[in-house]
């Protein structure tokens, strides 16, 4: 998965009591920027399982 090619992400669970690890939040939608599609539960589920970063790193950008 290319996560370059997702955008519009909507992240969840952000709980400041976890700060700053927020290991509760997750990525709950975003778009392919090709077909302007939301990417499909099994890939929101991939998106969350294989690249925990980037879910620290929007919960972080998305906290406030």
């Amino acid at each position: 998965m290319n996560v370059d090619n997702i955008t519009d992400f909507e992240i969840e669970d952000i709980d400041m009591r976890d700060y700053p690890d927020f290991c509760d939040a997750y990525i709950s939608d975003a778009t392919w920027i090709d077909t302007g599609e939301a990417l499909t539960e099994d890939e929101l589920d991939t998106l969350n399982s294989g690249y925990s970063d980037l879910v620290n790193e929007l919960a972080h950008e998305n906290w406030r």
